[in-house]
């Protein structure tokens, strides 16, 4: 580690550091001070700190007296004091790669609290229901979070003392009363959060590396639980299911984002707010579009508001389903907000390949008859298999080949194993917000939440096939049929401008009159990594077809060899692969100049 190692940053909106060094969830604090919008004064322990901690004997010592100087800058920054008995500073402390990774690691909220913390809490506040009800919420947090152990089953009234002492007699492990060793103790749980169980897996299937580590936000706390003119919510500056423009999201009305996010509550639409308080939903619509003008993506943000005040508590590019991926990218090129090259870049072949994922076929009335249960569609799509109600056995059966729907009362992110082996998931609780919704779209995995209690027990271990656009789950395997490229849109726009500028024609159907090399024909052939030897053995072929062709190696051969056509259908999925292999300059020669070289006599 670098002896200038940054250990930790104020977020004050004069610089934007790396999004490396602090994370998307500080870059994104960052951003937002300094464009002048509602946000909490925060600090960022950085990812030099992560690994600094990982690494070094003292690791304590130096890391946290830096922790300190910043609390005594929020500390300034809010007028309330960590601990302080009058005008007490509760913070949350959360985790920050920077790579999006929702849901993945943990987050401690209201810490700082303790009994008279939350005597002066009601106070300062006038409402004693309030402040108990935050401190119950860091108990059972910091219990699960920092203590590693399951929050004993205890009713939500008993007083926060007796909690306290329930839980301490329960796992012999207790609360720290001390908001700095609270501080400490969420800080390390947080750094451990990146090499969970949960974690590792979705980086494993996302291709995210392990060595970048997570940053650490500490950020004043602002109370979305205070009262009626109190509330927290998500929205998507873009409907992030179909990518239609205009406003998307949830509001609900006295809680934290922890009771949105978690899915044990169903909140409710975003026009709720407008209801209930008008001026804060148009000043929320405003900061949406100001961000997305900046960013120039599609932004997925928090927000709570306390005693009718807005602040803004993170931003990022939102999870879209392909489908709203695939709009998005046409619509921003339309408004001048990207380039066409720039859309292309957003679009991957895995975007394209569930765009023209097959549909249900059947009639309506078919339809209606096998209809099992009805909730919201989180993630489109349809995927049929049978029904497993605990994600472990969901990986395992389907590592044995079973095709399997995951269905769950909610999902944390302990699921998220089952999550990716299944072909769709449905929830009993949660919204279009909810942890299962938001996974699910950056799985591209079809999902229904919120079917209601009893879902489980009406389906587990049935075969049923789930439409995750229309919000549906109906008994059995149903008859599927899938569309061409021609029959969307969005998709010819697109072929259009990747055809314009890749390296390679990629046709539908072979040229006539010339000599097409196909690797389903070729001995061996199906090997995509066997691609450029195959034809570089073939010097009269400048056309190659098959199935190995369409993989990433198998163009990146074909570019190398000199292949003047590929022949694929659908064809955007290879052109854009090609437009990727292209850009990060793995094939090793030019197109133009490997196929001269290969036609030269030797």
């Amino acid at each position: 580690m670098p002896a200038t190692a940054q250990l930790v940053l104020r977020l004050d909106g004069s610089t934007l550091p790396d999004r490396a060094l602090i994370g998307g969830k500080g870059w994104s604090i960052a951003r937002m001070r300094a464009l002048g919008l509602p946000t909490p004064p925060a600090v960022v322990v950085t990812t030099d700190a992560f690994r600094r901690f990982h690494r070094a004997a003292d690791r304590d010592d130096l890391l946290f007296r830096e922790i300190d100087d910043a609390v005594a800058w929020l500390e300034e920054q809010t007028g309330r004091r960590l601990g302080a008995t009058d005008r007490p500073l509760l913070v949350s402390v959360r985790s920050g790669a920077a790579v999006s990774m929702p849901g993945m690691m943990d987050t401690v909220l209201n810490l700082g609290i303790n009994d008279s913390v939350e005597a002066a809490l009601a106070t300062e506040s006038g409402h004693p229901g309030f402040a108990a009800d935050t401190h119950r919420r860091f108990l059972d947090l910091y219990t699960d979070i920092v203590l590693g152990h399951r929050v004993p089953d205890l009713p939500d009234d008993l007083t926060p003392a007796r909690r306290r002492a329930e839980i301490t007699k329960s796992m012999g492990a207790s609360v720290p009363e001390d908001p700095l060793e609270q501080l400490r103790g969420a800080t390390r749980a947080v750094f451990a959060s990146w090499n969970s169980r949960r974690a590792r897996r979705y980086r494993s299937h996302h291709g995210i590396p392990d060595d970048l580590g997570t940053a650490v936000t500490i950020q004043a706390m602002v109370f979305g639980n205070l009262d009626t003119e109190s509330g927290t919510g998500v929205l998507f500056s873009r409907n992030p299911l179909t990518g239609a423009p205009g406003a998307y999201g949830e509001y609900l009305a006295r809680a934290q984002g922890e009771d949105v996010v978690s899915g044990r509550v169903t909140p409710a639409p975003l026009g709720e707010l407008r209801r209930s308080l008008p001026s804060v939903h148009e000043e929320l619509l405003h900061c949406a579009q100001v961000l997305e003008t900046e960013n120039r993506e599609i932004q997925d943000v928090e927000f709570t508001i306390q005693h009718g005040r807005l602040y803004l508590l993170q931003s990022r590019t939102a999870k879209l389903s392909a489908v709203a991926a695939l709009r998005t990218s046409v619509d921003l090129v339309d408004e001048g907000l990207l380039s066409e090259d720039e859309a292309l870049a957003r679009l991957t072949p895995d975007h394209v390949r569930t765009v023209l994922a097959a549909r249900l076929t059947d009639g309506e009335q078919t339809l209606a008859e096998r209809l099992v249960r009805t909730g919201e569609g989180a993630s489109p799509g349809v995927g049929s298999g049978l029904v497993v109600t605990d994600a472990d056995e969901a990986e395992r059966l389907a590592s044995a080949g079973t095709a399997v729907v995951l269905v769950r009362p909610t999902t944390s992110p302990e699921d998220v194993n089952g999550m990716i082996a299944a072909r769709a998931v449905v929830t009993e609780e949660g919204g279009t917000t909810s942890h299962a919704a938001v996974v699910s779209r950056a799985l591209g995995v079809p999902c229904v939440v919120g079917c209601g209690s009893g879902t489980i027990d009406a389906v587990a271990g049935r075969p049923v096939t789930v439409d995750g656009e229309a919000g549906r789950v109906y008994d059995g395997a149903l008859e599927l049929t899938a569309p061409t490229e021609n029959d969307i849109p969005g998709l010819r726009i697109v072929a259009a401008w990747a055809a314009e500028r890749a390296p390679v024609r990629v046709l539908a159907v072979p040229p006539d009159g010339v000599d097409v090399l196909d690797l389903g024909a070729v001995p061996g052939g199906a090997d995509p990594d066997r691609v450029e030897a195959a034809l570089l053995a073939a010097p009269a072929a400048s056309v190659v077809t098959g199935g190995a062709v369409a993989t990433t190696a198998g163009v990146r051969g074909a570019l190398a060899a000199g292949a003047t056509d590929i022949v694929a259908s659908p064809r955007l999925p290879v052109l854009l692969t090609a437009l990727s292999v292209a850009a990060d300059g793995t094939h090793h020669v030019p197109a133009a100049a490997a196929a001269t070289a290969r036609r030269s006599p030797t």
